[in-house]
């Protein structure tokens, strides 16, 4: 109970934001709920309004981004400064929603271990990975492995839950994922000229440092905590002919990856080489030293860890999370909860904050998405305890 107390008696707001609106493009299995945490922390520390979906965690995904999928503007506020729940990106509509010097960050990752890690997560709720699972248990081969020898046999592209199941990352950002066409291109540099700045997983601090950089942050603002990390044997070890498989199969990602990463560096260059290296290493030192301060145990079994800091579990994979040290102030404690806490609770703490209820249910026509349905369930046990939760401060 000392815990959920913490949550609310531990930040020191800030009535005005020192850092310009932003929208945070939060692809699939790329690091992007690590990233989507330092803004959560960011955005309540500063009394941000968020730009939440109306229904449940994510804007009707996987359906384009359509500005009627946000939630109304809350009472006493002018503007949306946040956006950085999951949607499938639609440039011209997000603009309806935030304002114009919004800026634009999302995270993209090695195309092979993006395809893997979505393929083990998503095994029950991507169709053509699930009709995959079943017929791996009948040929006594591993689902990936099956699905990677004939990838067209799965795949029906007119099912729209299968939008994860080829280039993962090109149909968050928007693009026709299916095949290359000739608008690709300008997309790309549509993209390029509408995102000021595209991390890159494989340089995780690197990219935090040109975030800070971006939007005038300080160490203690960019300190994380690896979230929505599988346990290691719910992750499938690929040889060089499953990699090779991926890769042709996910060729646009590898396109959209490629290209991005020479953007990258092309903006560290910018920065400088030497700079970035230097303060790369001053950001790993904060961050240990954080850890080391809230971190009692990590890669914890989720049956190990209450709830309020235990991940969303899906059928196919194990979301190990993280306990908190003892004896902490509560001050210390509800920071280090914070940089925690996982994806589902966040989300639904800050949603409470803000509106003072609980998100709405999906639609009829949507609860067919077995996802939306299974979050939604956690969102309703968590309304269920509110009123103690009230009590302690976690949603005063």
């Amino acid at each position: 109970m000392k815990q959920l107390a913490s949550l609310n008696s531990s930040v020191a707001y800030i009535t005005h934001l020192s850092h310009p609106p932003m929208v945070f493009l939060k692809t699939h299995r790329t690091g992007s709920s690590t990233v989507q945490n330092i803004l959560f922390r960011l955005g309540e520390r500063e009394s941000a309004t968020f730009a939440f979906p109306s229904h449940t965690y994510q804007f009707n995904y996987p359906d384009r981004f359509r500005a009627a999928f946000v939630d109304e503007l809350p009472e006493g506020s002018s503007q949306f400064d946040l956006l950085c729940s999951h949607m499938r990106l639609d440039l011209r509509e997000v603009r309806k929603v935030m304002p114009q010097n919004a800026v634009f960050i999302t995270v993209l990752r090695d195309p092979i271990k993006t395809f893997e890690s979505v393929f083990g997560y998503y095994t029950s709720t991507v169709p053509a990975f699930l009709t995959a699972h079943r017929a791996a248990a009948i040929e006594g081969k591993s689902a990936l492995s099956v699905f990677l020898d004939s990838p067209e046999i799965f795949w029906d592209p007119k099912e729209p839950r299968n939008g994860l199941a080829k280039n993962p990352m090109s149909f968050d950002m928007g693009f026709n994922n299916q095949k290359w066409n000739g608008s690709w291109p300008e997309d790309l540099a549509q993209l390029e000229e509408a995102f000021h700045l595209v991390m890159i997983a494989e340089h995780f601090d690197e990219s935090l440092v040109l975030l800070g950089a971006l939007l005038g942050l300080e160490h203690e603002d960019l300190a994380y905590l690896r979230l929505n990390v599988r346990a290691g044997n719910s992750v499938t070890d690929l040889d060089e002919n499953m990699q090779a498989k991926v890769r042709s199969w996910n060729v646009l990602d590898t396109l959209l990856y490629d290209f991005f990463v020479q953007v990258f560096w092309e903006k560290a260059s910018q920065f400088g080489m030497e700079r970035l290296k230097a303060e790369v290493e001053r950001l790993r030192a904060f961050t240990e030293d954080v850890r080391r301060k809230c971190v009692s145990r990590a890669e914890v079994p989720p049956g190990e860890l209450e709830d309020l800091l235990r991940p969303w579990q899906t059928e196919t994979a194990t979301i190990v999370g993280y306990e908190v040290q003892g004896n902490l102030s509560l001050q210390d404690q509800g920071f280090c909860i914070r940089m925690m806490l996982p994806e589902l609770q966040y989300h639904s703490h800050l949603y409470f904050k803000q509106y003072g209820r609980d998100m709405r249910a999906a639609p009829a026509d949507r609860i067919g998405h077995h996802w939306i349905r299974k979050t939604y369930k956690i969102c309703r046990v968590e309304g269920t305890l509110r009123p103690g939760l009230g009590t302690t401060g976690l949603h005063r």
